[in-house]
């Protein structure tokens, strides 16, 4: 399942790639170690996660293919259970070669991926960055189904050669056949899935806007969501999917129900992020440092605090930045230090015990906006940042809490 967002949200049976707001090519990059379970190598340098809840999964697919090759392999005895969990690796060893199809595409597309993680309904692909074109979104997100298929035909291949009724039999079967499951539900035409980011490339690619293909792929998304809800359980109870009706327990109808509606809410959930997050971009590039920053006013690091509100209050200012002799940014005062201080003690306490001192990453350009202005407050976290223009001069001061508040906004207003 793909999804337009920026946190990595499940993928029902296989995963997909997650493009969100993340660096652009030459900014500062993230930490190395993003975190989000049992880290299992790096392949192509991303880092391959198990999330906790892989291993609940692993378990009832152990404890569900354990009870079927009961019936196909009688003479198994308990060591069926040990087959049934080599199953359930090699399973998601599929998925993580799907996700990984999505990966090797977005790098060769110069697209920063975060990592990879394998969880309860498969994976993720947590891409960072947006496709530019809808051609490489189509292929993004195409060649995760794709080699899904030729996954399924590569266990077909051998077996051919082995007996039907014997415990390679039974495995090559199973992998194939999910396989082949896992390529046809992710090329369905709903986002988040594989197939509904095919058809937002498609209605992008012809209505030159991307979000109008985001909206259409959204609600086809949720359309499914409701066809799963109801349909999966449907097919089941009327023997559809090779079930007698008359064999079905109530314990299994239960069963069924309830994987439909997790099925249903993950899909509905991420057709509804898409559709947020394609709202964010759509908005982000009225996020601008010069029209958010605060106007400021230098002062030197020995000037009381009570005289240095009092210069910003004639100016118009709210925001002070400290500066040495020669004029030169040293700090920005904290607005979070500056309400901590009593008024009776401000003639007595210094701006330089207020401030924070600048690093590199703290001066930002006063035309920077949008991910690359969002990205670099990422990458040097601060309350407050001193914004400066091209020719190094002060511009003013840049708060955190302005732009929460201006994100929030962005969010909040409906799509053009």
């Amino acid at each position: 399942m793909d999804e337009s967002g920026d946190s990595g949200r499940p993928k029902p049976g296989a995963g997909g790639s997650d493009p969100g707001t993340g660096p652009e090519k030459g900014k500062p990059r993230r930490p190395a170690d993003p975190g989000g379970g049992l880290l299992m190598g790096r392949p192509f340098g991303v880092p391959v996660y198990v999330a906790p809840s892989w291993f609940v999964v692993a378990a009832l697919i152990t404890w569900v293919f354990g009870g079927q090759l009961d019936r196909v392999l009688p003479e198994l005895g308990a060591a069926r259970y040990l087959v049934a969990l080599f199953f359930a690796i090699a399973f998601y060893a599929s998925v993580l070669v799907h996700e990984l199809a999505h990966t090797v595409a977005a790098l060769h597309y110069k697209l920063p991926v975060r990592r990879i993680q394998l969880q309860f309904f498969g994976g993720v692909s947590e891409i960072e960055k947006e496709s530019e074109t809808p051609g490489r979104e189509f292929v993004l997100a195409f060649v995760g189904p794709l080699l899904s298929l030729v996954l399924g035909g590569l266990f077909y291949i051998p077996l051919q050669f082995v007996e039907a009724g014997t415990v390679p039999g039974v495995l090559l079967a199973g992998l194939m056949i999910s396989n082949l499951i896992v390529a046809a539900f992710n090329l369905l035409p709903g986002l988040p899935l594989d197939g509904g980011r095919m058809l937002r490339a498609v209605v992008w690619k012809i209505t030159g806007k991307p979000m109008s293909g985001t909206i259409a792929a959204a609600w086809v998304g949720r359309g499914l969501a409701v066809a799963v809800l109801v349909g999966l359980p449907l097919l089941t109870h009327t023997g559809a999917l090779g079930n007698a009706t008359s064999e079905i327990s109530g314990f299994e109808t239960v069963t069924d129900a309830l994987l439909a509606a997790i099925l249903a809410g993950i899909i509905w959930t991420g057709a509804g992020n898409s559709l947020r997050m394609a709202r964010l971009r759509e908005h982000l590039p009225d996020l601008r440092a010069r029209t958010l920053t605060r106007r400021a006013v230098p002062v030197e690091s020995a000037t009381p605090l009570s005289e240095a509100l009092r210069r910003a209050n004639e100016a118009g200012a709210r925001a002070l930045v400290v500066v040495d002799g020669q004029g030169n940014p040293k700090g920005v005062v904290r607005e979070a230090a500056i309400v901590g201080v009593p008024e009776h003690r401000r003639p007595w306490v210094a701006v330089s015990g207020l401030a924070q001192d600048l690093t590199e990453g703290m001066k930002v350009p006063a035309e920077l906006a949008g991910e690359a202005l969002l990205d670099r407050l990422k990458a040097t976290p601060a309350t407050e940042y001193l914004v400066v223009e091209d020719t190094g001069e002060i511009y003013g001061v840049l708060s955190t809490a302005d732009v929460e508040r201006a994100f929030v906004a962005a969010m909040a207003r409906p799509a053009a």
